[in-house]
Formats: C-alpha cells, structure tokens, sequence
C-alpha cells in the first residue's frame, strides 16, 4: 500500500486545477486589459479624427480669405480708378460725367480705405474707419482745432502706413494719390473666429488629462505645438518623441499646405497601472497559495506528532500486559528445569520486546540524550540482528575508533540502525553483504549503512523519507519516516541517501555531533 503515490498524484492534481484557475484568471485578467487598450487607442484615433475635421474647417477659412482679399483687391482697383477719374483735371467746355465713379465710389460700406496726398501727406479723404474726427476730439477736449486737424491728420497717416496693402493713383506728373486700405470687417470676424477655434483646439490638448498623454508637433522640425505633458520643452521633445512612437504609431494632421503636423500618444497612465494587474494577481494568488499551503503543511505536521505520539504511546501500553505474561512463562520454565538455551533466548526476545516498547513510550515526550559510546549502540543492535536473518547475509562492522562518545538516546538509535538494517535485508532478499562504517570528523560522527541490494533511484533519494512511501507490496512505509524524526527532531542530526545504484546497493550516512573534537595528524 503506497500512501504517499496516492498522496503525490492528489499533490499534483489540486497544484494542476491551482494552475488551471491562476491561467485562466491571467486570461480573463489579459483579456480586460486588451480591450481596454483598444477601446482608448480607438478614442485617441476618434479625437484625432475630430480634430483633423477642426483643421479642414481652418483650411477652408483660410481659403476663403483667400478668395474674399481677392474680390476686396479687384473692388478697390476699381474704387481707385473711380477716384482717379474724379479728381482728374477736366477742359472748360466739356462737363464730365461723375455718376459712374461715385456710384462705385458709394458701393464700398465695409473696407477700411484712408486718401492721402503722396507728398505733402495731406490726408484728403477716409471711410469705414472705427473712428472719425468727433471720437478724436473727445479724447483731448483742451486742444484747439487746427492743432487737432494736424494731430489727427498724422494719427491717419500711420495707421494708412501699417497697413500693408496700398494703391498708387497717378492724376498727373507731380500730383500723386496713395490709397491705402485693409481687410473689411467680415475678413476680420472670420479672421477672430478662425483664431478662436485654433485656441480652443490648443485648449483641448491641454485639458485633455483625463484621456492619455498627447504631443502635437511640427512634422519638419519637431517644434511643439500643443501637449497636454508635463514638463515638455523643445530640448527634450526628442526623447519623448523616441518614447512615445515605440508603442503607437503618430497621427498626421494637416493644417495647411505650409504646415503638417504630427500628432504622437501614449497609453493613459491608469491603462499602464491596468497592465501591470494580471502579474500582480499571479503574485497575489501564488502568495496566497503558498502561504495557505505552509499553514495547511503546519496543521497537519502538528495532527501527525499527536497520532504518531498517542499511536506509540497506546501500542507501548497495549506490550504492557503480554509483556508482564512472558516474563511470568519464563519464570516458570526456569522453575521446571526446561534447557537452559531456550529459557535464555525466550529471555532475549522478551528483553527486546520491553525495549521495542520502551522505544515506543519515548515517542511524543521530552527525549534525554545521554553522552554513550555511540560504537557500542549501534555494535549491540547489529549483532542482535546478525543472528536473527538468513546466513547468506554477509555482516560487516567498522569504526575508526573503538568508543566514541555522542548525546544520544540508545533505544531510539537503536530503533533506527534497526529499522535500516531490515530495509537492506529486505532489498537483498535471499542473500548479500550488509555493512556498516563509523568514522567521524572534528565535530561530527559518521554511521555509513551500505547494503547490496535492490538500489533506488537519485528522485528517491528524499522522499522515501516520506510517510506513506514504500517499495514493498506490504508495508506502510512509515520506518524511514520514524528514522528521519528520529535523528532530526530528536538528535538534530541528519540520516540522507549518500549513494545508491540500480542492481547494486544503497550507502545511507546518519551524522551526530560528537561531545568531543578529533584533531587531524
């Protein structure tokens, strides 16, 4: 019966269903994190979208002023050639016709135009202004008109020199008119709403916290144009840039012919934080699994020390009686002259009964390590041994020293040299050699158990220490389990497979420490 197989193959079914469930929570925990990623790339791409719609809508208006400024430049040609043609010198007998030129003249309600004599910078007519001469006065009520007539004069004269767009109208050799004028105010209020919707664009990079880190540069010179980033400037647009078109490709965007404009994103630092999540909850689970395991480990430790105590306690109770029994049999085989070789054998098992039930009263109690020959011990049990297994086993003893002192409790050792001693026995069946070496280091004692038997293999090498574990067809596999306990808990030593072959045989080593210390030649 192999208790700890059935116990390994439920071991590696619960930890594969653990794994199960840890793979499929990272999925669905993937999963998640992948939608979310797609659905705020797709955002991004949606908000670019709107904003390549906003720069069409700046395209458009610029192409407007375009056509607007050119209809404005054909309508003052003409406005200035109706103004040349009034103020053009006429003969005495003929009178012109005025009506045409004024009329165009009058047409003109919106562009701004200012009439000045090229030489003497006489302002000599002005229209469609913001102003006139009335506001002018208003604002310095203390000055005299002729001073006001000149000082307004000049104040028409600059504004006529800002303004870039200016018509020269030849009336004769030495009498030149300069009309000058500007944008009419529906050029100027689409012009404002034009601006308007630049700086609420530019707003709304900034703004934009709450959805992921944004970069709008020039597409020629990496000039920044809007970012919602902070602690952005040109000498490190580069690096951010390097950092940010790893992950997503840039957006171009197009504001006019002169400019495009790339636009480069990243992930929303709670997206970031998201994906992070699934190793965390590997972390998590695996902690909490290994935590609960150690605790489980623990519980179940503890419950095996109480049956193993209250097991060996009972079974060193129950010898009590059969015990007391025997010794009274004997007592009366003496009494009747029976042959002395059979009183002194039945003596000898019964001597080892009341030690095996020793053994068993000590299991679960406070162990009084004694400082004995450890040579001795181990001597003692290997010749009862010797004489009670088949003759075709080979008995073999050695030690470097013939006594050496060790703290340790004979009876349990005893148990243990005994209980490996059957194993080799068992693994060599009918016949082999079964040998034992004693030799020490400077602080520790050596008991080498080396049989010719069956062998194992290296993935045994520990856990035939298990409870449960066992190579025979009947057995519960608890000896080498008692004999681990017995030398770690109870000696603080340690008993290990040193050495074992297929077919060949099996070294086991127990180590002690010794009470004193040997010195090398």
């Amino acid at each position: 019966m192999n208790l700890y197989s059935k116990k390994q193959r439920w071991k590696i079914a619960l930890l594969s269903i653990a794994l199960i469930l840890i793979a499929l929570s990272l999925y669905f925990s993937n999963s998640i994190v992948n939608k979310v990623s797609i659905r705020e790339r797709y955002r991004v791409k949606q908000w670019a979208e709107a904003i390549k719609k906003k720069a069409e809508l700046v395209q458009l208006t610029n192409q407007a002023f375009t056509q607007l400024r050119d209809q404005e430049k054909d309508k003052m040609e003409l406005w200035a050639l109706a103004t040349k043609q009034i103020l053009k010198p006429t003969d005495e007998n003929t009178m012109p016709d005025y009506e045409l030129p004024f009329s165009i003249i009058n047409q003109n309600k919106n562009i701004p135009v200012i009439l000045y004599d090229n030489q003497s910078k006489d302002v000599s007519e002005f229209i469609n202004l913001s102003f006139d001469f009335k506001d002018f006065k208003k604002e310095h009520p203390n000055l005299k008109d002729s001073v006001l007539k000149r000082l307004f004069n000049k104040r028409l004269i600059h504004i006529a020199n800002s303004w870039k767009k200016q018509i020269s109208i030849e009336i004769d050799k030495n009498w030149t008119i300069i009309c000058a004028y500007t944008d009419s105010k529906a050029i100027t209020k689409l012009e404002n709403n034009r601006d308007s919707l630049i700086t609420a664009f530019n707003k709304e990079l900034k703004i934009n916290k709450g959805a992921v880190p944004i970069l709008l540069v020039n597409a020629e010179n990496n000039e920044i144009l809007a970012s919602n980033i902070k602690d952005i400037n040109q000498k490190t647009v580069s690096e951010h840039i390097q950092r940010l078109k790893i992950n997503n490709k840039p957006i171009p965007i197009i504001f006019s012919s002169k400019q495009n404009s790339l636009l480069y994103y990243d992930d929303s630092p709670e997206l970031k934080q998201l994906q992070y999540f699934p190793y965390i909850q590997f972390i998590i689970f695996s902690l909490f699994i290994f935590v609960g395991y150690l605790i489980l480990n623990t519980f179940r430790k503890a419950e095996q020390n109480q049956v193993w105590a209250g097991m060996a306690k009972e079974t060193a109770h129950q010898l009590g009686t059969p015990l007391s029994s025997l010794l009274a049999w004997v007592q009366y085989l003496e009494s009747i002259k029976i042959d002395q070789s059979i009183i002194s054998e039945m003596q000898k098992d019964v001597a080892r009964l009341e030690q095996v039930a020793n053994r068993f009263s000590k299991i679960g109690s406070t162990t009084q390590l004694e400082n004995k020959d450890i040579v001795q011990t181990v001597q003692t049990v290997f010749n009862y041994l010797k004489t009670r297994v088949s003759s075709k086993i080979e008995f073999q003893f050695e030690s470097i020293n013939p006594k050496i002192l060790v703290p340790h409790n004979p009876a349990l050792i005893e148990w243990v040299i005994e209980n490996i001693c059957k194993n080799a026995v068992d693994s060599m069946e009918t016949e082999g050699k079964l040998k034992i070496n004693i030799h020490t280091s400077e602080s520790e004692v050596y008991i080498d158990l080396t049989d010719t038997g069956k062998g194992i293999t290296h993935a045994q090498f520990k856990t035939i220490f298990k409870p449960g574990f066992t190579t025979k067809k009947r057995g519960w596999g608890l000896g080498l389990s008692l004999v681990k306990r017995i030398i770690k808990e109870y000696h603080k030593g340690d008993v290990f497979v040193l050495h074992s072959e297929i077919d060949k045989g099996t070294t086991f080593r127990i180590t002690l420490k010794t009470i004193r210390r040997y010195t090398k030649d």
